[in-house]
């Protein structure tokens, strides 16, 4: 097959053939590791055929690949259990008072549920089926609740411990801790964005968010307190699980046990460690991490091929040499193709198609950064919460129509993501300035230690 054809022109046949056999409507995993053992084989004989096995064996020798099932049973153990639930009564206290209060809340509460379960999907499920009946029943604008749930869940990507994170430092070989650190100052930073847009909007039309009513608030102070107890367990969790872990007292793997063990031990203290709640558990976190576990193997096998191809180099060359683009043009340029893609894949389909290219690219890149592959994930992630809410195709607008009530139609949902994707926006390019952000956290606790 190289005989014939420059290995530029094998590479760019190895992506039209997988976006093409997308189109099929195949599986992301299936249609990404067919390509990349096809094409090895034809590139490199029988020889090639190794490379899907290699690959294989890789992903089950990597063993932080254990945190991944054990966080995602974390978070679902806790709000199967009804733990998140407790939570949102006590921001439904608490912020009540004020114009946009409960949406406030509910971006509180989607930001203790991303430090419980990493995933956008939980955070969605609980949103819709705890706070959305709720604002509604308030009289809140349900175009604006509608973009305030799927803003909030989507935080669940980039705040750790994030299992997107996890797949890409596992795909662009980088320590899953410093990206999980990187993360934390970017999710709080979008989190505080869509507060004070809340806020504002809520204060110039009070309408779209009204107060609650002063007898549901005004009650003693020892009642809100024990209200606020529902958070001590979540946060301890949490706490002590990434506490032991920066401490350097567990390793990432013993860490995400802790939090595993600390869900189980919180069900069980709340007395709702049910057979039926168990059962569900287990059966999303197997869902999930298979899932996850054959799109890594599709990933490296496809980019062992793409790096044995040396297309990386070819594509540098051309950018940079050939059309004489700076390289923060490059970046732009990758991340608005990002963006389009957003519309069409969902993250993981996006990482393991671009992943081969742009991850080693932005490593060669002189972009004046430190830790430009950290920096570069959260980058990456802030896309993929974007490619979340972009119509036509993105996750979160499809799981929100299904959850929501008949009356919310597409068009709503679709209307109520605009204002938190410009800030998505905004706060990705403030990030992209401000890179100290995403990496004066893990330089910081790595610097010391």
């Amino acid at each position: 097959m190289s005989e014939f054809l420059s290995y530029e022109m094998i590479a760019l046949l190895m992506f039209s053939s997988m976006m093409l056999s997308m189109l099929t409507g195949q599986r992301v995993f299936a249609t990404i590791g067919f390509v990349g053992v096809v094409a090895a084989a034809l590139l490199w004989g029988n020889g090639g055929f190794e490379m899907g096995f290699s690959a294989g064996m890789k992903l089950m020798k990597w063993y932080p690949l254990l945190t991944l099932p054990l966080f995602i049973y974390m978070g679902y153990m806790l709000s199967e259990s009804g733990i998140a639930e407790d939570l949102y009564k006590a921001f439904h206290v608490w912020f009540g008072g004020m114009p946009g209060g409960l949406a406030v809340g509910t971006i509180g509460l989607m930001v203790v549920i991303s430090a419980m379960n990493g995933l956008s999907v939980a955070g969605m499920a609980i949103g819709a089926s705890i706070a959305l009946p709720e604002l509604l029943r308030r009289g809140y604008d349900k175009i604006m609740v509608s973009g305030v749930i799927q803003a909030g869940s989507s935080l669940g990507i980039l705040i750790p411990p994030s299992v997107v994170l996890v797949l890409y430092g596992m795909i662009a070989r980088q320590p899953v801790s410093q990206l999980w650190l990187a993360g934390v100052f970017p999710g709080l930073l979008l989190a505080t964005m869509f507060c004070l847009y809340i806020i504002i909007r809520c204060r110039l039309n009070p309408a779209l968010g009204p107060a609650l009513p002063k007898e549901e608030r005004d009650m003693p102070m020892v009642e809100k307190l024990k209200l606020a107890r529902a958070g001590i367990l979540p946060f301890l969790i949490f706490f002590l699980m990434m506490g032991l872990f920066l401490m350097g007292i567990t390793s990432l793997v013993e860490s995400s046990a802790v939090g595993a063990l600390g869900a189980l031990f919180a069900a069980w203290y709340k007395g709702r460690l049910t057979k039926a709640v168990w059962n569900r558990v287990l059966e999303q976190t197997l869902g999930i991490s298979c899932m996850f576990m054959w799109i890594i193997l599709a990933a490296l096998c496809f980019g062992a091929v793409f790096d044995g191809l040396g297309a990386v180099r070819a594509i540098e060359k051309l950018l940079v040499n050939d059309i004489g683009l700076t390289p923060w043009q490059i970046l732009i340029m990758m991340q608005l193709s990002f963006l389009v893609m957003g519309a069409f894949l969902d993250d993981t389909a996006m990482l393991v198609i671009v992943a081969p290219l742009y991850i080693p690219l932005v490593g060669k890149l002189d972009l004046g950064v430190d830790n430009a592959l950290i920096w570069y994930g959260v980058l990456y992630t802030i896309t993929c919460q974007i490619a979340y809410m972009t119509p036509p195709f993105g996750y979160n607008l499809f799981l929100m129509k299904a959850m929501a009530p008949p009356d919310i139609r597409l068009i709503d949902i679709y209307r109520s993501v605009i204002p938190f994707v410009l800030i998505m926006m905004l706060g990705m390019v403030i990030i992209m300035i401000f890179p100290q952000i995403a990496t004066w956290l893990p330089s910081q606790i790595y610097l010391r230690g």
